[in-house]
């Protein structure tokens, strides 16, 4: 694929982005897709390797080496055709997928592997540019209706192609624009909202009904206040098959003496009202990090993107700490090939400004006259137990030190979907609280009713997310037709 000596001669090229201090003074992307040329000399990066271990490497199966050799060939079209053929939605993970297919890469044995991502995100965007990106009608209706409830990337993936087949299919969403996470939890400077509003505008032209400001559930639900409401009987009693796709809610807490401080709080309720005062909303009583030390627990994305707004808040400064040792440098790749490595990431946040830490343990929060004023942590080392082969935390003797803070913010990641929802629908959950359902048939115990995404296998990518939309819309399809066109 590509061209046969390309590895050899061309380097990999990063895609450029501004400058960080300018960056932080809006809320726009900042990251510049490759030209057509810089992408065709990309793309002939991508050498004929026999095993496309990239393929697997990506949960949606891209056809990689194909549409690197399109680019490369200067066949655009036929490269979004190629690309769409896998992914609904590749201006979403063009931007945010952490790129595993990269890590894959034959070429990352002993180089710098082909630029996957930064190919997906210029073949997209050029498709966007040049219209070629249209509604796919489906050949003939089939008179059966299916509700999708959740409206984030699953939830979406499994409306799309649902719809494509010829289902009518209403999305469910209980926030009031379709999204999910991808609208109130990514922020605008990762992901600019009119890409979703694209996507949106694209399936109601194919089919799809969109219900937002919904909950599905009982009227006597907290989260049910203000929005209009059905209960699982109302859709069993309207559609043919049901789709649970709401996405892992429930929040890691930290269960240390201070919590109920003010200015303690999850990372999701730093990031959302942000998120919609962007848009356009008016948003009551908002915490904003100017003029303040913030510290943020978690080292994963989330709290990446906590870094990143508080930036472009004004914060005094930005702590980030992780309680996992700090991974190394650079990967042993005779040992992780081609699987994810641990390894230390360094996000466009990060290249904004904080101060990030590792092996750290909140021990207490204190505060004065009920505000958070500082987090006392301490060090801790992870020992392997000789006796039962478990790697325990061990707090470092006299490590204990003090941390500023006026803002704290807990992006510790999600542990399970909201427990509301599974008792409504009589859903049976997993040990960890998920809906149980396998990847065969994404069938639950309840008769017509699947689930699909975070809501079933617990927090993960997007991609990972897309991948399970569209193997769940095959499984319904299948279910209400007794055979299906839709690919596996």
């Amino acid at each position: 694929m590509g061209k046969v000596t390309g590895f050899l001669e061309l380097e990999r090229l990063q895609e450029a982005a501004e400058a960080p201090i300018t960056r932080v003074k809006h809320w726009r992307e900042f990251v510049v897709h490759l030209t057509e040329d810089e992408a065709s000399k990309q793309g002939a990066r991508c050498m004929d390797c026999g095993i496309p271990f990239c393929n697997t490497g990506c949960p949606v199966n891209n056809i990689i080496p194909d549409w690197n050799d399109l680019v490369f060939k200067k066949k655009w079209r036929e490269a979004l055709e190629v690309l769409h053929s896998t992914n609904n939605f590749p201006e979403f993970t063009g931007r945010i997928c952490p790129a595993p297919c990269e890590t894959a890469c034959t070429l990352n044995i002993n180089n710098a592997p082909v630029g996957i991502k930064s190919i997906e995100h210029a073949i997209i965007d050029r498709g966007w540019e040049e219209g070629w990106v249209t509604p796919e009608l489906p050949a003939a209706k089939t008179g059966k209706k299916v509700a999708v409830v959740g409206s984030g990337p699953a939830g979406m993936a499994t409306a799309q192609q649902l719809a494509r087949v010829g289902h009518d299919v209403t999305l469910f969403e209980k926030q009031d624009r379709i999204g999910g996470l991808l609208r109130y939890g990514i922020p605008d400077f990762k992901l600019e909202k009119h890409l979703i509003d694209n996507r949106v505008a694209q399936m109601q032209a194919e089919g799809v009904t969109f219900a937002p400001s919904t909950y599905i559930g009982s009227p006597q639900d907290p989260a049910a206040k203000g929005l209009q409401v059905k209960t699982p009987e109302d859709l069993n009693a309207e559609f043919d098959a049901i789709v649970l796709s709401g996405g892992s809610e429930s929040p890691r807490d930290l269960p240390v003496e201070g919590r109920d401080l003010n200015g303690v709080m999850y990372a999701m309720d730093f990031l959302r009202p942000q998120n919609k005062v962007v848009a356009g909303d008016k948003v009551q009583n908002q915490v904003i990090a100017k003029g303040k030390h913030v510290v943020v627990i978690g080292g994963g994305d989330t709290g990446s993107d906590c870094v990143g707004t508080s930036n472009r808040h004004g914060a005094v400064s930005v702590t980030q700490i992780e309680l996992m040792p700090k991974p190394p440098v650079e990967e042993n790749k005779a040992m992780s090939w081609p699987y994810w490595p641990a390894k230390l990431r360094t996000s466009s946040s990060h290249e904004e400004g904080a101060d990030r830490d590792w092996a750290i343990t909140t021990k207490r929060i204190e505060g004065e006259k009920g505000n958070v004023s500082k987090l006392v942590g301490a060090r801790v080392e992870w020992v392997k137990d000789e006796t039962t082969g478990q790697t325990k935390m061990a707090e470092v003797e006299g490590s204990e030190f003090e941390i500023k803070a006026d803002l704290i913010l807990l992006a510790m990641g999600f542990v399970a979907p909201i427990n509301h929802v599974l008792k409504a629908f009589g859903v049976e959950a997993d040990g960890r609280g998920n809906i149980k359902a396998n990847t065969d048939d994404y069938q639950t115990n309840v008769p017509k009713v699947f689930a699909a995404g975070d809501m079933r296998r617990g927090q993960s990518l997007v991609v990972w997310a897309i991948r399970e939309g569209r193997q769940c819309a095959r499984s319904v399809d299948e279910f209400l037709m007794g055979e299906t066109t839709l690919p596996r």
